[in-house]
């Protein structure tokens, strides 16, 4: 059934309004895909831009491409990365030992609660997102998976083949540190935590 002309004007009408909106912002619609970029824990999609803040997808193209060169001929402490299918905002790969000195603050320093229970998650669940992560300790884990990277336990181990988000798991160093040969030595705690099914869709009812 064909929409009717009244609803049709309405979106455009709506449209409209939303362009004017960004237009009236610091930096215009420019600042806000910046903005959207700057928060997203995954890559996000220049469709998923464009239909988020209403704009046209040839101009969140252009927008995004620009965003990218002026990161880098700015020379920015971080740069605007394509990554499955999306655009994410990552620390400049030449101030990565800078980022790492402040994260670690002293390799020896002990892990705090929620860094042993993140890092606990990964373990038995892994390869695992922050999304199911976050499922499980009910909280956002975002700083403390970046924390767990730095600090050599943890590892990308490539994306989610439907969602295309980064799974996580434990690397050589963790075993060596909890002095195991591999995971499958680990005590047995995996029953204790939800099904995969089960995290899928507390991630599904955003609660992760």
């Amino acid at each position: 059934m064909s929409r009717s002309a009244d609803a049709v004007d309405g979106d455009r009408e709506a449209d409209e309004q939303s362009a004017a909106a960004l237009d009236g912002l610091p930096g215009g619609p420019r600042a806000a895909v910046e903005a959207v970029l700057m928060v997203v824990d995954e890559p996000v999609t220049e469709e998923a831009l464009a239909a988020s803040l209403q704009l046209p997808a040839a101009q969140v193209h252009d927008l995004v491409q620009r965003l990218r060169a002026d990161y880098q001929q700015a020379e920015r402490g971080f740069v605007l990365r394509r990554l499955a299918g999306g655009w994410r905002i990552y620390t400049r790969p030449d101030c990565a030992p800078v980022v790492e000195r402040f994260l670690l603050g002293g390799q020896q320093s002990r892990l705090t609660q929620a860094s042993l229970e993140t890092l606990a998650v990964i373990a038995y669940r892994q390869p695992v997102s922050r999304a199911r992560i976050s499922a499980v300790r009910g909280v956002n884990v975002d700083g403390v998976v970046r924390t767990l990277v730095a600090r050599g336990l943890v590892q990308e181990m490539g994306q989610d083949g439907e969602a295309g988000a980064v799974l996580y798991g434990t690397t050589d160093y963790f075993l060596q540190r909890m002095g195991l040969e591999s995971t499958e030595d680990l005590p047995a705690l995996a029953p204790y935590l939800p099904s995969a099914d089960m995290l899928d869709d507390l991630a599904a009812e955003g609660l992760a």
